[in-house]
């Protein structure tokens, strides 16, 4: 996964949400808690921690970088970043695209032998773009589902994101729905939708046997 992968996920989830800035975006996000809204402003939030998180000369290993987070409202996301409500979902998809810039170029100019904290595993740059790709991916769906648009990514971007972050997905079926599945938003033919998920941040080189 690459820093051209970052910046490719991100234009795509820009692509199909624009367009949308007439909706209700107080409408809950698909199967989440949080509306339209909170959820682009969170994925905004993923990208722009994820590129701060590996961005110092000695990335922190055992914790985050003490940026303060806080929420609007109980049970909303708790961000370090939110969009101003006065320039509508057009500023918010510019918060956006500015979170996944910020990933983009850390990721093309930070070291593969760097390291930085994250709660499923101490990542390296790879890591971090696969995580910035899996977050977009994924709410860009819950959005999309809000809003009522249709939205399903390239299955080439989906199967690296599933290879390199979730080692015990199935290899068998199609891409798009595993990684749904793989992040507790649907069921597979046999499999059941998953109530409790992670994935893994670190290098193969790097976890434990």
């Amino acid at each position: 996964m690459t820093a051209a992968d970052v910046e490719h996920a991100v234009r795509l989830a820009l692509a199909a949400l624009r367009g949308t800035e007439t909706r209700d975006w107080s409408v809950k996000a698909g199967s989440l808690e949080w509306d339209c809204w909170e959820t682009a402003e969170h994925l905004a939030d993923d990208l722009f921690s994820y590129a701060v998180q590996l961005s110092p000369a000695n990335p922190p290993l055992d914790t985050h970088v003490p940026f303060a987070w806080s929420r609007k409202r109980p049970g909303g996301p708790a961000n370090a970043v939110f969009a101003d409500r006065e320039a509508g979902p057009a500023g918010l998809l510019q918060v956006l695209e500015a979170g996944g810039a910020l990933l983009t170029a850390i990721v093309r100019t930070t070291p593969s032998t760097a390291r930085a904290h994250h709660i499923f595993g101490a990542a390296d740059p790879e890591g971090f773009a696969a995580m910035g790709i899996v977050e977009t991916l994924v709410h860009t769906h819950d959005v999309a589902e809000g809003l009522g648009v249709d939205w399903t990514p390239p299955a080439d971007l989906c199967d690296r994101v599933l290879a390199r972050l979730f080692p015990d997905a199935p290899a068998d079926t199609d891409r798009w729905p595993t990684l749904l599945w793989a992040t507790g938003r649907t069921e597979l033919p046999g499999r059941p939708r998953l109530t409790k998920w992670r994935w893994y941040g670190a290098p193969r080189s790097d976890r434990r046997p």
